[in-house]
């Protein structure tokens, strides 16, 4: 033991002299055992090597002398922290509380404000399209511990059912989920994540990260069109996220819902279906015995289609089936060679059957990133368009081969050039009235849903007649009006876009071009055909844009009724930009 001294001196003295100290002090000491020797001790009389100037190794990953330091990133902050150079004391805006108003992370996201005057679609957008760690979750008053809320299967079974409802009525994936979420954020679960495809509806409610999450899911195996049942769930939605009805209360209204009848009978719809096509017939030119005729033949392929359907055929064929009676007449007029534009027979009764509701949902969930959805729509327009085109085409086919010659089927001699602005905006007008009713909307919207429908007609024809704008241009412009006005209703009553919306689009929709391409399709002309089909899609598309473009617009510059300062507006979704 009592070496260790002199070991300690040896170290020290020999840093910075020569080896004679170390042979002094060999000589002073005993010679120590093998095992009191490191295998990284120099022998006797072998100096000891300097120590380096750093005590601590350096890490490969050390930053090499002569480069400067990057700037530390900045910290990701909280929902809730306030932005730097804040002091926290912002003023509220007049209306909110505490716990609406909340920070978003100092990244340039702007505050999202969460008043109870907005309409519920543009705050639950807003929260939906948030992580859901950055959504702001209110702080609810606590409960007496002999009081409980709403058990979590039932508020998620409610969801569902709201959902299940609006989905197979129409609405687009965003707003549904959006009412989804809204459900469930009032019944105080807020940790839900909707999820919406074109038959199946899923949520998942997990309530902290260290919980088992809670999920459940239903199928839609029917759709069916009533906006009068779509307009009474956005009321109960309404309710239930601005009244704090019980569940039992929205159970039971949505039990009150399911079993009202639907505000027209089928013989109202039948009627509808021939004046719809009548009017269609009279936008391109025809006269009272043609507006006949069309309203006839569209009549009969509804009642086909009835039929069709209650022996259980699927839509496909109840397209087909609907889509041969309106052409049968035409080509009937055609062989009789009687002085009547069969051609415009046609044409009306092609209005009543393409597809333009469905059309117009599945390019505004792709424009909003649904892009499941809107594949899955647009091939459901796709196949229904397909059996217009086997019915159509099967009987020109036929009248073709009876008369090569009809001359009253031609497109060009037929229809030309119609422009009475008076005529084609009474008969605008009542398409529209037609189309609300097989829409099985609700009264007090058919007068705004028929006037927006006037509206767009006039400005289609002020930009095609007058202006000389091409067909497409003119198309979106006019749809795009139609989308900004039913936003703006929809945003006043608190309702669905859809009522004032789709059937104020069915004067634009592109019946002539369609049976252009058919009728040349049937007479051997292929490219000619195409053509025509390939304009028709793009009117198709053009109204759907437009439609969407101009719900959007709105969104961003309209205030919503009762709040006194605009909004900031619902965040958009993050894109990739193509990389």
């Amino acid at each position: 033991m009592a070496s260790d001294p002199h070991r300690g001196q040896r170290g020290t003295s020999g840093i910075g002299s020569s080896g004679s100290s170390d042979q002094s002090g060999s000589e002073e000491r005993k010679p120590q055992p093998d095992e009191a020797h490191s295998a990284f001790t120099p022998p006797l009389g072998v100096p000891y090597p300097p120590l380096p100037e750093d005590e601590h190794p350096t890490s490969e990953f050390a930053l090499p002398s002569g480069m400067r330091p990057e700037t530390p990133a900045e910290q990701e902050g909280s929902a809730f922290t306030p932005p730097s150079g804040t002091t926290g004391q912002t003023p509220m805006p007049a209306g909110s509380t505490a716990l609406s108003y909340a920070f978003t992370p100092p990244h340039g996201i702007p505050a999202v404000r969460l008043t109870k005057e907005a309409p519920w679609q543009d705050r639950m957008r807003t929260m939906l399209r948030m992580p859901v760690g950055e959504r702001p979750v209110p702080e609810r008053a606590e409960r007496p511990d002999d009081e409980t809320g709403p058990a979590v299967p039932r508020v998620l079974d409610l969801t569902l059912r709201i959902g299940e409802i609006l989905l197979a009525g129409g609405e687009g994936a965003e707003d549904v989920e959006a009412a989804m979420f809204g459900v469930a954020h009032a019944y105080g679960l807020e940790r839900v994540e909707p999820t919406v495809t074109f038959t199946l509806l899923s949520i998942s409610y997990q309530p902290s990260l260290v919980d088992d999450p809670v999920t459940a899911s239903r199928t839609v195996r029917r759709r069916g069109v009533d906006y009068n049942r779509l307009s009474a769930v956005f009321r109960l939605v309404d309710d239930i996220a601005s009244e704090d009805i019980t569940l039992e209360e929205a159970y039971r209204g949505l039990a009150e819902i399911r079993r009202n009848r639907h505000p027209y009978p089928s013989w109202a719809l039948t009627v509808a279906s021939g004046l719809l096509s009548g009017a269609a017939s009279m936008l391109v030119g025809g006269t009272m015995l043609v507006f006949v005729a069309a309203a006839v033949g569209s009549m009969l392929g509804d009642r086909l289609a009835w039929l069709a359907s209650g022996r259980g055929l699927p839509e496909f064929y109840q397209f087909v089936v609907a889509a041969m009676p309106p052409a049968a007449v035409g080509v009937a007029f055609g062989l009789a060679h009687l002085n009547v534009q069969a051609s415009a027979v046609i044409t009306g009764g092609l209005f009543a059957l393409i597809p333009g509701r469905a059309l117009v949902a599945g390019v505004h969930d792709g424009l909003t990133g649904y892009y499941i959805t809107a594949a899955a729509r647009l091939l459901e327009v796709g196949y229904l368009i397909v059996g217009i085109v086997v019915g159509v085409l099967s009987v020109l086919y036929i009248g073709l081969q009876l008369n090569p010659g009809l001359r009253r089927l031609n497109p060009e001699e037929s229809l030309g050039d119609y422009n009475e602005p008076l005529v084609q905006t009474v008969a605008a007008m009542l398409l529209a009235l037609a189309f609300c009713v097989l829409l099985q909307q609700e009264r007090h919207t058919v007068a705004f849903a028929t006037l927006n429908g006037g509206v767009a007609w006039v400005v289609y024809g002020a930009l095609t007649y007058v202006a000389g704008i091409n067909a497409v241009p003119a198309t979106a412009i006019a749809a795009g009006l139609v989308g900004l006005f039913g936003q703006l209703l929809s945003r006043y009553r608190y309702a669905s876009a859809l009522p004032y919306v789709t059937a104020a689009i069915g004067p634009l929709l592109p019946g002539s071009a369609t049976y252009f391409g058919l009728l040349n399709f049937a007479q051997g002309h292929l490219p000619q055909g195409l053509t025509s089909l390939v304009q028709a899609a793009s009117l198709a598309l053009a109204i759907a844009v437009g439609v969407n473009l101009g719900a959007e617009v709105a969104r961003l510059f309209l205030r919503a009724p009762g709040v006194e300062e605009p909004g900031t507006g619902r965040r958009a979704a993050k894109r990739t930009r193509g990389f």
